[in-house]
């Protein structure tokens, strides 16, 4: 379980004065946006200077803010590739990232670049795809952070814990962007009875 150190007003007032990074993972309505903003919300009340980066191709909920299921939202800045964000951070303690999967693979050696300036990095993302395969580059950012969260959904078919993003229709491409019209939370067994049932389907 993930507890929250005790932040002080910089970097370099915490016992981890190189800085750090930290991931929250899990599958699609797990709560890691609402994670992340909540982490964030709390850096900026103790007048920590935060940035907070999406990636550009997420517009499901709106172009610029990163928002999360429960509709709430934070100011954020839409960049098209990783280390764009190594410019626009410069001047912030707290870099918090949205939807990180969909970042390219640079992304891992900016998230290192940031921590190794003292800054605090908190990256969101899915940890697998709809296939249940490691979705790079979550697991490599996993593998060199600090702190490392995963956060479960409800099983929308059983109601048992969830850490699958189950794909309703039929379309192979890794990434579609979607919500609940696309996607359910599944728990492992409900995940492999739709994945079976979609290989009936189609054979």
């Amino acid at each position: 379980m993930f507890v929250e150190p005790n932040f002080g007003k910089s970097p370099s007032e915490t016992p981890l004065a190189s800085g750090w990074v930290e991931v929250i993972c899990g599958s699609m309505f797990s709560g890691k946006t609402e994670e992340l903003i909540r982490r964030l919300t709390r850096a900026s009340i103790a007048k920590q200077r935060v940035e907070i980066f999406k990636p550009a191709v997420d517009t499901r909920y709106d172009k610029s803010d990163i928002v999360s299921h429960n509709n709430n939202s934070i100011r954020s800045t839409p960049v098209g590739f990783a280390q764009d964000i190594l410019l626009l951070a410069e001047n912030s303690e707290v870099i918090g990232i949205d939807e990180a999967q969909f970042f390219d693979d640079q992304i891992v050696d900016v998230a290192v670049k940031l921590a190794n300036k003292g800054k605090r990095v908190i990256l969101a993302g899915l940890d697998m795809d709809f296939q249940g395969k490691p979705f790079e580059p979550m697991p490599s950012l996993m593998a060199i952070a600090e702190f490392v969260t995963k956060v479960h959904a409800v099983c929308m078919s059983c109601g048992a814990v969830a850490n699958y993003s189950f794909r309703l229709h039929d379309s192979d491409k890794k990434v579609v962007l979607g919500e609940k019209d696309a996607y359910e939370a599944r728990c492992r067994k409900c995940f492999v009875k739709g994945q079976k049932m979609k290989e009936c389907t189609t054979a």
